[in-house]
């Protein structure tokens, strides 16, 4: 749910940037571009952290499953309290620290899931 707000409140932010940063990401003019930018990096790496859980969650036996569930929810966790905080009725989130934690997890996973397919799950390493 915080998650949810807290994407929500980018994108609210974002789209106050208008069209020339969409293509401008080189080079962005000011910090809303270039928040624009990094916002569209992060929900690439989001996408494919997605895919690569459920990809991995296919994988595994119901002991892998529950352990990749409750270590996901113990990551995003751990990412919120890293990249974010809270102040009053604000919040702000680094988005730098979101997208380049949130490429360690899938690449993580991505790793776990090709030990799947090559030789076998080990439920330990999740």
């Amino acid at each position: 749910m915080i998650r949810e707000k807290m994407l929500a409140a980018v994108v609210v932010l974002l789209s106050a940037t208008g069209v020339n940063a969409q293509s401008n990401c080189d080079k962005p003019r000011n910090d809303f571009d270039g928040l624009y930018c990094l916002n569209k990096v992060y929900l690439e790496a989001d996408r494919e952290l997605n895919e690569n859980y459920k990809k991995l969650m296919a994988k595994l036996d119901d002991e892998g499953k529950a352990t990749l569930r409750n270590t996901q929810r113990t990551w995003i966790e751990q990412r919120n309290a890293d990249c974010s905080r809270r102040e009053d009725d604000r919040f702000f989130v680094n988005m730098r620290c979101a997208t380049d934690t949130t490429i360690d997890r899938s690449n993580f996973l991505q790793d776990r899931y090709r030990e799947c397919v090559s030789s076998g799950c080990r439920n330990s390493k999740l």
